[in-house]
């Protein structure tokens, strides 16, 4: 699977996770084609998978957070009203936004922004437009309902 067929991968699904068992499918799996055994870094694709994370990482209609269970997660511009109308339902490191950048040493640095300050003013609009059902409707099965 290459970075496009990724990323519509994560906007069918709107919430995945990078590699962790958990309520979402799993991405490395999906790129793989195939179940991933221990770590994906040892998988014949391993290459393969980096290169489309890293794609994805850097779009700009991919929130990448601890959303689920602290486990990196991958939610797709779509879903942000809906997170943002229900911000209350998480806590705040579910919401931070990870950056990662690979610096020339080759050592990986995260650099984190807080919630709300990563979310564009259309998204916050987007979202007082948005009913607290339809967002719980979008979110079934990652919040519990107030």
């Amino acid at each position: 699977m290459n970075a496009e067929a990724a990323m519509a991968f994560v906007r069918r699904h709107g919430i995945v996770l990078v590699s962790a068992k958990g309520p979402a499918p799993r991405l490395t799996e999906a790129i793989a084609g195939e179940p991933i055994k221990g770590s994906w870094w040892g998988h014949s694709k391993g290459h393969q998978i980096f290169a489309v994370l890293q794609k994805l990482q850097d779009s700009p209609d991919i929130l990448v957070c601890r959303l689920i269970a602290g486990r990196v997660t991958f939610v797709h511009r779509r879903l942000w009203p809906a997170i943002v109308k229900l911000a209350n339902h998480f806590h705040s490191d579910q919401l931070t936004r990870i950056r990662q950048e690979h610096t020339a040493t080759g050592k990986h640095v995260n650099h984190l922004t807080a919630y709300p300050k990563w979310v564009p003013a259309e998204i916050l609009e987007q979202a007082t437009r948005l009913s607290t059902q339809d967002a719980e409707s979008l979110l079934k099965g990652f919040i519990k309902p107030a």
